[in-house]
């Protein structure tokens, strides 16, 4: 299946790219369900009673939207990370060095051109 470098570099860049997308699908959801919840709100005719009843409700609202700001922020995260991962798998076959043997021989070819070059001179 994964035969190079390249292709495992790809999949996993593909396979990393949609977790953090559904984890951002996740998160969106999350975040329609909590605001489309009903809001009562709230009346009683001493003010300590109206604070005390208020505040319970403003913390839980509270720690929904800093776990709904983590859940976007890591799902972005690992979806910056998949995209990257893609974009490196296209330089990486670009990158590869080239095998020892033609790399040696153009090294020769190069000296013996030089050296004829030295030799036509003198």
């Amino acid at each position: 299946m994964l035969k190079n470098f390249r292709d495992k570099v790809a999949f996993s860049g593909i396979t990393v790219l949609f977790i953090g997308i559904a984890l951002l699908i996740f998160t969106f959801f999350s975040a329609y369900g909590f605001l489309t919840e009903s809001i009562m709100p709230l009346s009683a005719e001493d003010l300590t009673q109206t604070f005390g009843e208020a505040l319970g409700p403003l913390i839980a609202a509270a720690i929904h939207v800093m776990y709904l700001g983590v859940m976007g922020w890591v799902g972005s995260l690992i979806t910056i990370r998949g995209v990257t991962l893609l974009i490196n798998a296209a330089k990486t076959e670009a990158a590869t060095p080239a095998p020892q043997a033609t790399h040696a021989s153009e090294q020769n070819k190069q000296s013996e051109a030089q050296s004829e070059k030295t030799k036509q001179t003198q």
